[in-house]
């Protein structure tokens, strides 16, 4: 679609940015030889599709796809286990460049956020004007590039930046709000899900304009009140939220992204193998601690998660007298939690861990007992995390790690 672009562009002053491809992307950026070829970024044979460049996505492959789904759509893709700890890095980098443009930023994801720069224009230009400065400067910067919805309100950005995919900006003005969305199908709308979709194909609304044109009493009949009303408003581009600035530092890529942080594997073959399963226990650990430390934030609750051969899935969680970021404190209630189960012949798919209650590392105030020293793991985990920076993920590890 061709962009339609105002004199007054104060009348959209929000903007929706989403990164192309965001996994994909930063792996051939660090990869030149992955140039040209389709590439999809997950973990393990039986892992799920984090992410697929544009050349794998043209085969089928999507997110949240099982891999061996994926590998099958796309037999000639580069398979890339995910980085996450470049992946923070690059997304705090990004974040902070959004936040020099204006502090009304409110964070979706680690790839994805809503400004509203209504209070930068007189500054930095217009919308657009400012849109292309975040591209060019992102592009500049890390080496990858985004999309950006720009409109009046927080529902059409998303659906704007959508339609600019990939790498392209489009402004969608108020007055093309209708004649946009009408004739799409009720499934492209925001916030609408597959369940929520099929529910509306069977009473015949398969078009948004199908929904405007609904009385929204019939609508509330039909799905509830709340659903009813939302996707009434939904179909007319009406949209009373306003961005609310939000930390990027306590996002997860597992959960709610305002209070844990976690991450999960999936074993290439089910295994009962203590000694394998808790080195991943502490694999996983220090990678959602390091995501911590460079957060800024620490937990108190740790959560570990055990999914069996037959995919029944099973939690058990521990609280903490106080709230840590420190890798072996964690790993050791992780271990403690999995022991505490008695799985000595059960099989095990997955695990995962994850650290719940987060609160601003600077609100802890760790107390030493009598005799303790003054220096320990969590110095030591800063020490790591200072050489990681300077030469990279694996530069650093826990012994165990090594085999």
């Amino acid at each position: 679609m061709t962009p339609a672009i105002s004199q007054d562009t104060t009348r959209t002053p929000l903007l929706h940015v989403d990164m192309d491809a965001f996994y994909a992307s930063v792996a051939v950026r660090d990869r030149p030889e992955l140039q040209g070829v389709p590439v999809i970024v997950g973990g393990g044979y039986r892992g799920v599709v984090l992410s697929a460049d544009y050349r794998a996505r043209t085969t089928g492959v999507r997110s949240g796809m099982p891999m061996t789904r994926a590998r099958r759509l796309c037999p000639d893709a580069e398979v890339v286990p995910p980085d996450f700890d470049t992946f923070t890095t690059v997304s705090a980098s990004v974040m902070e460049n959004f936040r020099r443009v204006t502090p009304l930023v409110e964070v979706l994801s680690l790839d994805e956020a809503f400004l509203d720069v209504r209070g930068s224009t007189r500054r930095l230009g217009s919308p657009v004007e400012i849109a292309e400065h975040l591209r060019a400067t992102i592009h500049d910067e890390q080496g990858i590039t985004c999309s950006v919805g720009v409109a009046a309100t927080m529902t059409m950005a998303k659906m704007a930046s959508r339609w600019a995919k990939p790498d392209g900006i489009f402004v969608c003005e108020p007055s093309a709000v209708t004649t946009l969305l009408h004739p799409l199908d009720v499934g492209e709308l925001y916030g609408v899900g597959e369940k929520t979709s099929e529910l509306l194909h069977r009473l015949g609304l398969v078009t948004v304009g199908d929904i405007a044109h609904t009385p929204v009493h019939t609508l509330q009949r039909a799905v509830g009140d709340h659903l009813g009303r939302h996707l009434h408003d939904l179909a007319w581009g009406t949209d009373q939220r306003q961005v609310v600035a939000r930390n990027t530092s306590s996002f997860s890529f597992l959960g709610d992204p305002d209070k844990s942080m976690g991450a999960s594997e999936t074993f290439g073959h089910d295994t009962d193998d203590r000694q394998v399963i808790v080195r991943e226990l502490l694999r996983l650990t220090d990678r959602v601690t390091t995501r911590m430390r460079v957060a800024g934030v620490a937990g108190r609750r740790v959560t570990i998660t055990v999914r069996f051969a037959d995919f029944t899935t099973i939690t058990r969680s521990r609280t903490l007298a106080e709230a840590t970021d420190v890798t072996q404190e964690v790993y050791r209630e992780a271990v403690r939690s999995y022991d505490a189960l008695g799985l000595q012949r059960a099989r095990i798919r997955l695990v995962g861990v994850r650290l719940e209650g987060l609160v601003p590392r600077e609100r802890v105030q760790r107390q030493l007992l009598l005799g303790q020293r003054d220096r320990g793991w969590s110095e030591a985990d800063r020490a790591a995390d200072r050489v990681t920076r300077r030469f990279g993920a694996d530069a650093v590890r826990p012994a165990s790690l090594l085999t």
